[in-house]
């Protein structure tokens, strides 16, 4: 869908790297541009011979790597010579810190009208807290994304970090819709995602019950645990299971196939459910979760075993799907999450790190 785009990346960790590894799943050319000590995400976990982290594998699959000291006039050249023949530009770093490297926003607009230029920060490139430090805990709670997550006891952080991902995708998304654009009318764009802002875009429906309700609180409304037809139960083993059977119909099938007919008028009492909550604890925990897998797992009443990261790969749902390929250099990928015209997705080749003297070739 996106051949023949090409792609600049600028980046780190998480936000612009997995942005740009959407649209390279797309079809996109990809160039990541790293520091010549590269992205920290290179030694976060294990790391193979190759010096790069399986980690940092998966989040970087097709593309090409240049490691490139922006601090170096010559790297500078390089670089704007590259983003002068690009059709986008991703870059996560925090706001101002281009302009110091001779890649500013005047610039890349002069030297390359037609470029979309996608910025990704933590709180935006304006406002007070625009060059305040962070990273996706510190922006979940700003936007609300922990404020009713969690426990009666605290707020319980996500993994993977949602703030990361989430305007990654917010960032591949509206740099599709800017591409459209420019189809139309030459233009290119400047797009300023705040990583805050996304998780706050989120957080709409349940601001909106806040602001009707002051008394809401972690783990008592529909979705966060306070009811008991949807909520996450630990077995006789010590694995945990998850019912999802919020609709009347699916909660009755629970209850009859689980043989508990008086709970099926209970599960309207209002939530927090506790009581209802602590007997369906207590009738989880009597067995073990293959037991209650094979009781319920085809009972068409919303219920999941939690699987462990090896049960993931070996899940037979994702097996058909063709959505988790193990790679030969060390990483799993789990491939673009759609199937196109009635395709899978395409498996993702290495990354190919190239060097620094390579970037005046690789669109010539």
């Amino acid at each position: 869908m996106l051949q023949g785009i090409r792609i600049v990346e600028i980046g780190q960790y998480i936000p612009s790297p997995y942005a740009a590894l959407m649209l390279a799943d797309l079809g996109a050319e990809v160039v990541k541009i790293e520091p010549p000590r590269g992205d920290p995400m290179r030694h976060i976990g294990v790391v193979s011979k190759d010096g790069a982290s399986a980690s940092y594998a998966a989040m970087n699959g097709g593309k090409r790597v240049v490691r490139v000291d922006l601090k170096d006039k010559n790297g500078q050249k390089a670089v704007q010579d590259l983003v002068e023949k690009a059709d986008v530009l991703i870059e996560s770093m925090r706001p101002g810190v281009l302009d110091r490297l001779g890649l500013g926003r005047d610039l890349l607009q002069r030297i390359n009208p037609r470029l979309i230029h996608c910025a990704i920060s933590g709180f935006g490139q304006n406002g007070p807290l625009r060059l305040r430090p962070g990273h996706d805990l510190n922006y979940m709670a700003a936007g609300g994304g922990l404020g009713l997550s969690g426990t009666l006891e605290r707020p319980v952080m996500a993994r993977p970090p949602v703030s990361d991902y989430a305007s990654a995708l917010q960032a591949a998304l509206t740099i599709s819709a800017a591409l459209f654009q420019r189809s139309r009318t030459g233009r290119g764009a400047y797009i300023d995602i705040s990583m805050a802002e996304v998780v706050l875009a989120w957080q709409a429906p349940l601001l909106s019950e806040a602001l009707a309700n002051s008394s809401v609180r972690r783990a008592e409304d529909a979705d966060s645990g306070g009811l008991a037809s949807y909520n996450i139960y630990r077995t006789s083993e010590g694995r945990y299971v998850t019912l999802g059977a919020e609709e009347p119909h699916f909660w009755e099938r629970f209850c009859t196939a689980v043989e508990r007919p008086e709970w099926i008028e209970r599960g309207s009492e209002p939530a927090p459910q506790m009581s209802l909550i602590r007997d369906l604890a207590d009738l989880f925990a009597s067995r073990d979760a293959a037991h209650w897998d094979s009781l319920l797992a085809e009972g068409d009443c919303c219920f999941q075993i939690v699987l462990e990261p090896n049960e993931v790969l070996a899940f037979e749902q994702f097996a058909e799907r063709k959505m988790i390929r193990r790679s030969d250099w060390g990483a799993v990928d789990v491939l673009y999450p759609a199937w196109i015209d009635g395709a899978p997705p395409e498996p993702r080749e290495p990354f190919v790190e190239l060097p620094e003297a390579a970037l005046g070739t690789i669109w010539a």
